[in-house]
């Protein structure tokens, strides 16, 4: 499965469960899933780069809605899929 088709599918399954996809969630996706990341300060600073109105609250919620949604795992890196 390609970057993009696991991008489209994770945002697919987002909207099924009543979440609107906003840029910065698009961009928050994207990232995370085309990257490992040690921790969520990494996962800003690179978001940042792309999107500089992009808050810290916002990478966070983001990491851990797709923890409780089970489409990626913490554990001492954030690893997807």
């Amino acid at each position: 499965m390609s970057q993009e088709e696991k991008t489209t599918a994770v945002i697919r399954q987002l909207k099924g469960n009543g979440y609107r996809i906003t840029e910065q969630r698009r961009l928050l996706i994207q990232l995370i899933l085309e990257n490992e990341y040690s921790s969520c300060k990494e996962i800003y600073l690179a978001a940042r780069v792309r999107d500089s109105k992009i808050g810290i609250a916002t990478v966070y919620r983001m990491v851990q809605l797709l923890e409780d949604m089970d489409l990626i795992h913490k554990e001492m890196v954030v690893r997807t899929f």
